[in-house]
């Protein structure tokens, strides 16, 4: 079981932000050998879900972006993950929802895109997303942009 929390980058706290930057750069760097700038410049923009366990540890992480700062015409979702050791538990599934229902609720009439790694489509497809285009490389790996359908 995980708590949510949604924070802006000047809610979170000195730790909270290192371990969401180490958990970001243990998957999408380390794990998945992709060398690419996370740290962008767009965090301070961002609203950040944090998903933490009973020991108060980030263990999932989401970042949403208003509209202009990843799209012009949509809020983003991005970031997206789960600690390799607790994947396998539906932990993703909550942590979408969760990012979505935040989006919403901070950003009303505003539709959702997200950059999804091509291979995650039927997980977001479950979640009411749906592919807009054809897929791209992004940073070397597969992606396709999807829309969440209203």
């Amino acid at each position: 079981m995980l708590n949510f929390f949604c924070k802006s980058f000047d809610e979170l706290s000195q730790k909270e932000l290192h371990d969401s930057f180490l958990l970001r750069s243990e998957v999408f760097v380390v794990e998945q050998n992709c060398v690419y700038q996370d740290v962008d410049g767009k965090d301070p923009y961002a609203l950040h879900v944090l998903g933490k366990n009973k020991q108060n540890k980030v263990i999932a992480y989401a970042r949403i972006l208003p509209k202009g700062h990843a799209y012009f015409s949509f809020v983003a979702i991005g970031r997206v993950v789960i600690s390799q050791e607790y994947r396998g538990k539906r932990l993703g599934h909550d942590l979408v929802q969760f990012s979505i229902e935040q989006a919403t609720k901070k950003h009303k009439e505003s539709l959702i895109k997200i950059s999804a790694q091509s291979h995650l489509i039927p997980f977001y497809n479950s979640h009411g997303f749906q592919a807009d285009g054809k897929e791209y490389l992004e940073d070397g790996i597969p992606h396709t942009a999807m829309i969440l359908s209203t």
